[in-house]
C-alpha cells in the first residue's frame, strides 16, 4: 500500500510541477488562446506516463515466468533446488523482507529479481549461472539480487519512468503545438506540423529519458554489488563473482528484466549495467 501512495503522490507532484512551469512561463494562457486544453494535456500526459509504467509493475513477475520460462521451486526437487532456496530465505531474513518466490531458467548465466512489492518478489536464476559458479559465487548474485529487492529498485525505476514519460509526453506536445503555430502558421486545429513535431521529439526526448534511467540503473548496480557484500559479510565473494561472469558469456535478458538481472550491455549511454571491472574496483576500494 505504501508504494502505491508513493507512485500516486509522485504522480501528483510531477503534475504541480508542470503545472507550475507552465503557469510562469505563461504557457498556460497561450495554449488555452490557441484553443488547447493544457490542463487536460497535463492530466493525459501523467495518465499516460504513468498508466503503462505502473502496470508493468504489477506484472512483472508474471511477464518474467513467462518469457524466461521459470520454473518456481521449493526445494523438495533436489539438492541444489534445496540449497538454492534456503540460501534466498537466509538473505532474505538478513535483507529484512519477506521469502521471495525462487525459480531457474534455462539459458547461459544471469539471474534477475523483479515484483512490485517487497516482500513477494520474485528471484530467479539460470542453469547456466548455477553450473558455473562455485556456491560462493552463485550465493553473492543472490544477495545482489535480494539487494534489489530490498532495495525497492523495481518500484524506484517505475516513479522515475513514470516521471520522464510524464515530460516527454507533454513537452512533446507542448512544443509541437508551438512549431504548428508559429513556423507552419496552422490557424485551426493542428495541422501535419505538429504531428511531425510531435513524433520527432517523442523519439529524441525518448533518447534523453532512456539515458536518465541507463544512468540510474547503472547506480544501482553498484549499491547492489554493495549490498552483496553487506548481507555476506565481505565482498570476496562478489568480486570473485563478478570476475568469473566477466569470463563466462552471459545471456540476455528481455528489455523489461534487463535492468534487474546481473549482466547487461556495457559501453554506451544506454547500457543498464557499468563495466565489470567498473564494479570489481569500487568494491574493492570499499
Amino acid at each position: 500500500m505504501k508504494r502505491v501512495l508513493l507512485l500516486v503522490a509522485t504522480n501528483v507532484a510531477v503534475m504541480l510541477v508542470l503545472s507550475v512551469v507552465v503557469g510562469v512561463l505563461g504557457l498556460d494562457r497561450w495554449l488555452t488562446a490557441e484553443g488547447i486544453d493544457y490542463s487536460t494535456l497535463l492530466i493525459m500526459s501523467a495518465v499516460f506516463g504513468f498508466g503503462g509504467a505502473f502496470i508493468s509493475l504489477l506484472a512483472s513477475k508474471m511477464i518474467a515466468k513467462w518469457q524466461m520460462g521459470v520454473r518456481l521451486i521449493d526445494g523438495s526437487e533436489g539438492t541444489t533446488e534445496f540449497w538454492l532456496v534456503q540460501t534466498v530465505k537466509q538473505l532474505a531474513d538478513k535483507a529484512g523482507v519477506g521469502m521471495p518466490e525462487v525459480g531457474i531458467f534455462e539459458g547461459a548465466p544471469n539471474a534477475f529479481a523483479t515484483g512490485a512489492f517487497k516482500d513477494s518478489a520474485l528471484v530467479a536464476v539460470s542453469t547456466g549461472l548455477v553450473q558455473g559458479m562455485s556456491k560462493e559465487e552463485v550465493e553473492a548474485v543472490l544477495g545482489h539480487e535480494m539487494a534489489h529487492v530490498a532495495n525497492g529498485d523495481m518500484v524506484t525505476l517505475t516513479l522515475i519512468q513514470g516521471v520522464l514519460n510524464t515530460f516527454v509526453f507533454f513537452l512533446s506536445r507542448v512544443v509541437g503545438t508551438i512549431v504548428d503555430k508559429a513556423v507552419f502558421r496552422t490557424e485551426r486545429g493542428t495541422g501535419p506540423g505538429y504531428w511531425i513535431t510531435v513524433m520527432l521529439l517523442q523519439f529524441l526526448f525518448g533518447i534523453l529519458a532512456a539515458m536518465i534511467v541507463a544512468w540510474f540503473s547503472r547506480w544501482r548496480e553498484f549499491r547492489a554489488d554493495r549490498g552483496s557484500a553487506n548481507l555476506l559479510g565481505t565482498p570476496r565473494s562478489m568480486i570473485a563473482a563478478l570476475a568469473r561472469l566477466g569470463s563466462l558469456h552471459s545471456q540476455e535478458l528481455p528489455p523489461q528484466l534487463k535492468s534487474f538481472g546481473i549482466a547487461g550491455g556495457i559501453g554506451s549511454l544506454l547500457a543498464s549495467h557499468p563495466p565489470i571491472e567498473a564494479r570489481i574496483a569500487a568494491l574493492q576500494a570499499g
